[in-house]
């Protein structure tokens, strides 16, 4: 593998992990009054289901990075990689629905995909 290559590994699981860690840490729970609605981020997106991605992308990350023979099953970061590309379509998906810029979530894509042919040959 070349230095490129493993450069662009660190450089997405470097993102992933800063973005995780932000979904994860930025939104806390208020507590609510009696009857009120569940609490939504300003994304239109239950606490939950952020927190879930944000864990996703960082234990992503962290597979990114693990050499290749680290484990026996080297496929953990096969699919590590494969449910970031699916994460990024999503995440282009979503903005594109809400009327937002998608260039983040192309240029992670090409990023991710990148980093999954490498892997992959």
């Amino acid at each position: 593998m070349s230095r490129w290559d493993q450069f662009a590994e660190y450089f997405v699981a470097g993102v992933f992990l800063c973005v995780g860690l932000a979904k994860i840490l930025r939104y806390r729970r208020s507590p609510k009054a009696v009857g009120a609605q569940p609490a939504r981020l300003p994304f239109g997106l239950p606490h939950g289901c952020m927190v879930a991605v944000g864990v996703f992308e960082v234990l992503a990350a962290f597979a990114l990075v693990m050499p290749s023979g680290f484990l026996p099953q080297a496929a953990i970061t096969q699919v590590a990689v494969a449910g970031l590309v699916l994460l990024t379509v999503a995440a282009g998906v979503y903005h594109m629905r809400r009327n937002e810029s998608t260039v983040p979530s192309v240029m992670l894509f090409l990023l991710v995909l990148f980093v999954a042919v490498v892997r992959w040959v």
